[in-house]
């Protein structure tokens, strides 16, 4: 048998992901953000491409975020459910990482391959801030997915979109546990 990293195991085994709206200060400084962004760059990356990058988000960046959500929500026709849905995020989050999906051309790794590690290193973050102590949650939301809003707060290229946004900070209340995946139900076991 190979060593067990039990602690790891059982991390793993009993994480949860901590709603956005109950995070709040204090949020890691720079010193203590750095572990976790080079524990999210340690994912798999097939041939190496380095398809993806991290923005980080800053409680001034947020409040600009949150207006042109609205501004955004606003030229889109959205309504107001929305657009308080796609701006509250940003209005709530005191610290948070854009885990932004870069496409490179290769003809050995396969666009579809890049994506998934780019979602691989939102996990990874996500999982790194929860080790750490941190409250995290990974969100996204329509202005995620709107190229206006990626583009002008953000400053995302053609070649980019946003994979997810990892909110850290100090968890008010631990949230109860969910209901989980019924592994029989999903598991299929093939031997031969």
């Amino acid at each position: 048998m190979p060593p067990r990293n039990d602690a790891a195991l059982e991390f793993l085994l009993t994480r949860r992901s901590r709603p956005a709206k109950t995070l709040t200060t204090p949020v890691p400084d720079g010193d203590q953000l750095m572990p976790l962004l080079q524990a999210a760059a340690r994912t798999p990356d097939h041939g190496k491409l380095e398809p993806w990058r991290m923005i980080v988000l800053q409680r001034p960046a947020l409040d600009r975020l949150a207006a042109l959500a609205r501004q955004r929500a606003a030229e889109l026709g959205h309504d107001p459910e929305k657009a308080d849905k796609g701006a509250s995020q940003f209005e709530q989050g005191n610290l948070a990482v854009a885990v932004i999906e870069v496409q490179k051309p290769s003809d050995k790794i396969p666009a579809l391959e890049q994506t998934y590690s780019a979602g691989a290193v939102c996990l990874a973050l996500l999982n790194a801030a929860l080790a750490a102590g941190w409250g995290a949650n990974w969100l996204s939301g329509w202005p995620s997915h709107d190229r206006g809003f990626v583009e002008t707060g953000l400053g995302l290229a053609a070649n980019e979109r946003v994979a997810g946004i990892i909110h850290i900070g100090t968890e008010r209340s631990t949230p109860p546990d969910r209901p989980r995946p019924d592994l029989d139900r999903i598991v299929t076991w093939i031997s031969d």
